[in-house]
């Protein structure tokens, strides 16, 4: 049996310790735990990547978590590959699930997470919301396209054909 992967950016909390009238957790990433979320995500790197979280307990339960995800993310420009620093600032929402509790289908509901003996792993619920967050498609503010692919339209294999009836000339 082999064991589970350590998250990158470990902040394991038990929901017995949010208590009845909540608590707030302020999330700061290290050096090498920006580094090693960067190589996960697959960009050039993470400068900085802190959370706030106002941590509730709910009836059933569970644990409501709201806050805020404040990151600097380095990332190579789809079309020059140069690097590409961009600001990542967004609202945290989601619900840390006791133990057996099944998550909810629903697809407008909030997040459910489900938990471990008990204990909720903030900083993975953050580090997955920063991977949601990023950009797909970072430019560079002057990264043009080349004029093959900006006449293919609405078609993105227009681009590709041109390219191969040039290279076939």
């Amino acid at each position: 049996m082999s064991a589970e992967p350590r998250p990158e950016f470990p902040r394991p909390l038990a929901l017995a310790l949010v208590g009845e009238t909540g608590r707030e957790e302020h999330l700061v990433a290290t050096t090498a735990e920006c580094a090693a979320l960067a190589a996960r995500f697959g960009i050039l790197g993470i400068g900085r990547l802190t959370a706030t979280l106002r941590l509730r307990p709910e009836a059933d339960g569970a644990v409501l978590a709201e806050g805020r995800l404040s990151a600097e993310v380095t990332q190579a420009c789809g079309v020059t590959l140069e690097p590409v620093v961009q600001q990542v600032d967004e609202p945290l929402a989601f619900r840390f699930l006791p133990a057996g509790a099944e998550p909810d289908e629903e697809p407008d509901a909030i997040d459910e997470l489900e938990t471990r003996h008990g204990v909720a792993e903030l900083g993975e619920a953050v580090a997955e919301a920063l991977a949601l967050a990023l950009d797909p498609y970072p430019r560079a503010p002057d990264a043009e396209l080349p004029p093959e692919a900006q006449d293919a339209g609405d078609n993105p294999f227009g681009a590709l054909a041109s390219l191969q009836r040039g290279g076939k000339r």
